[in-house]
């Protein structure tokens, strides 16, 4: 197991420069960089006066101004060296500055990551809350009116887009056309601060609730009909029906026998939907409901060629999504003794 685990340790090095250089070699060949969205403003900035401010702005922007600002974000060195400096910083957990923004890539993905959290957590907890104990009820009641309709609501529920049905929650329930029950904007009210414990926890879900209820309503199908699927192949094993023959409640063959072999499958994309709850982005939900995460963060960081941000978070969502990797594999051993990885080979 050892020997195993360090060489996917080792294989997570070529996997983590392989994506870096290749967004970095591609960033090399996309138009508008960050000096280019310098000028940009700035010509904006100075064209109240019509074409003659735009003139003028360029022109200030002068061949020394423009060394300088090349020089301020180390466009002035060979593209190599900017790569391993870039590797070096990595390799010391550095994220680097965000050109535009001027903070540290670390101070805004900590700045972000409360919301991605929120909805991450929530989600992840609200899904598989839902869906595990309504997938082995669905297997227990296989072909049953219950089955049928219950399968019917979670597929209906997994074919609306979740920015649709966040509008569609809007206009129900948040002042557009009809109620105004639920906040639109942020993840907790202005006096937020002011309140005492119970009230900030109810004021936090009341802003949630819509969210949450876009992205836990598309998640349900996957979990729900893999849990109903493997639970209605472990019933018809033969173990199951030996179990059976020995006089065994129904209820302890579900719980004693079944639910250890069927909970396999969904252990192994537990700790990827744990991770990827958190990091995936929400991109059209945060812009709906006027929450400030990780995806917006990401899409406004490419939108507005912020290198340092762009390349700092795929450093860390992948390096996260390569552990996660590894822990999933890791658990099958927790979960069947009969997995042995250090054996391969053997």
């Amino acid at each position: 197991m050892a020997a195993y685990i360090l060489k996917r340790l080792l294989l997570m090095v070529p996997t983590l420069l392989g994506a870096l250089t290749i967004t970095f070699i591609v960033m090399q060949f996309v138009p508008g960089g960050p000096i280019e969205q310098i000028m940009a403003e700035a010509r904006v900035g100075q064209g109240g006066a019509g074409d003659g401010g735009a003139y003028k702005a360029g022109r200030d922007l002068d061949k020394k101004q423009l060394e300088e600002l090349k020089k301020l974000y180390g466009f002035d060195k060979p593209l190599h060296e900017r790569y391993f400096d870039m590797l070096a910083s990595y390799a010391r957990f550095d994220l680097g500055r965000s050109f535009l923004q001027n903070k540290q890539v670390w101070d805004l993905i900590k700045e972000k990551l409360p919301v991605s959290v929120s909805l991450g957590l929530w989600t992840f907890l609200l899904t598989y809350l839902v869906s595990v104990p309504l997938g082995v009820a669905k297997a227990v009641r296989e072909g049953s009116r219950f089955d049928t309709l219950s399968t019917a609501l979670v597929l209906l529920g997994y074919a609306i887009p979740g920015f649709v049905l966040g509008l569609l929650l809007i206009v129900l329930f948040a002042g557009g056309s009809f109620w105004d029950w639920f906040p639109l904007r942020g993840l907790t009210s202005d006096n937020w601060d002011e309140l005492a414990w119970p009230a900030r926890i109810r004021d936090y879900f009341w802003h949630l609730a819509l969210p949450l209820a876009c992205l836990a309503i598309g998640s349900f199908a996957s979990v729900t009909m893999l849990t109903r699927n493997t639970f209605i192949e472990e019933v018809r094993k033969q173990y199951v029906l030996v179990a059976r023959a020995k006089g065994l409640s129904p209820r302890r063959v579900l719980y004693k026998h079944i639910f250890r072999n069927a909970l396999i499958p969904l252990v192994t994309g537990f700790p990827a939907a744990f991770i990827g709850a958190f990091f995936a982005g929400a991109l059209l939900i945060e812009t709906l409901f006027s929450l400030d995460g990780l995806g917006l963060l990401a899409y406004e960081s490419v939108v507005r060629r912020d290198y340092p941000v762009v390349l700092g978070s795929l450093y860390l969502f992948t390096l996260i999504a390569l552990v996660t990797k590894l822990v999933t594999d890791l658990t099958y051993v927790l979960v069947d003794p009969r997995v042995q990885f250090g054996a391969v080979g053997r």
